[in-house]
């Protein structure tokens, strides 16, 4: 489900009728002026027949300005429906071609050049379309706000060319953690943000674990020689009446608190390592 594209089919399907609402008004006038062009000729032609031996005959005198003004209509309404007929086939391809480019330009304005993923520009609006949309249907909403861990030694050990693509890795990671209907972000320099529609805090602790096996398949590819990939995630649940700021605050604090649990736990395995170490295991 992309919301916004269901926008712009909706614009579109709307202009296209109204568009085939004038075509069908031109085959309208079509049949109007054969209806009264037939009629005009039944009045001149039946008041003129008569029988003789069983035969039909019909004589009429039809005067040169008649004819010629009978002619001359004719060809006009000819000429004004082609015109008509032409002119709602541009109007239709024009609505198309703008439609197609204007929807380009604004995928372009929303998404991040590098991972090809939205960009926190988009946000504002994205996040009220899934708020909206779970507000109507009564449904669950989850963020999950995701940091990339020292992500500056890559770019000090590897250099930025190699920071890049470990960021358009994660961004592909992400999208392949998540259904269609759902939305990925680039929310900063290494910060991702996921909103899951249609989602509770206990379905996104089912996508984290989706994307901790992801990367754990990343990271025995030994991509990056020496250096094992991590990401903190923080998660929060909309509930009615909590704002975008107030679930990305909950997010980040998450975060951050996952963060710090990661830290301790590399601090304790760390310092087993260096006992191992001293007693020569």
């Amino acid at each position: 489900m992309d919301m916004a594209n269901e926008s712009v089919l909706a614009r579109v399907g709307q202009q296209l009728s109204q568009l085939e609402r004038r075509d069908w008004e031109l085959w309208l006038i079509v049949s109007l002026t054969g209806v009264l062009v037939s009629t005009g000729l039944a009045a001149i032609l039946f008041p003129a027949a008569f029988f003789k031996h069983d035969n039909m005959h019909f004589e009429v005198t039809v005067s040169r300005p008649l004819a010629t003004g009978l002619f001359i209509l004719l060809a006009l309404l000819n000429t004004y429906l082609v015109t008509k007929r032409l002119e709602i086939r541009r109007l239709r391809e024009k609505l198309i071609s703008s439609t197609i480019q204007q929807e380009l330009a604004r995928q372009q304005s929303f998404t991040d050049p590098l991972t090809e993923i939205y960009n926190r520009r988009s946000l504002e609006e994205m996040a009220e379309r899934f708020i909206s949309h779970a507000k109507r249907l009564k449904n669950p909403l989850s963020l999950l706000l995701i940091d990339v861990d020292r992500f500056k030694d890559v770019n000090t050990r590897f250099g930025h060319l190699t920071g890049d693509v470990v960021l358009a890795d994660t961004a592909a990671l992400l999208k392949s953690s998540v259904r269609g209907s759902d939305a990925v972000f680039r929310y900063g320099g290494d910060e991702f943000l996921i909103i899951l529609a249609d989602t509770s805090r206990s379905g996104a602790a089912k996508v984290i674990e989706r994307i901790r096996a992801y990367l754990l398949d990343w990271n025995r590819a030994g991509t990056l020689d020496g250096f094992e990939l991590s990401l903190s995630i923080g998660i929060s649940e909309w509930s009615d009446g909590v704002t975008l700021d107030e679930l990305l605050d909950e997010a980040d604090r998450q975060m951050y608190a996952a963060k710090a649990n990661q830290a301790l736990d590399k601090g304790q395995t760390s310092l087993v390592k260096a006992a191992a170490r001293k007693i020569g295991l």
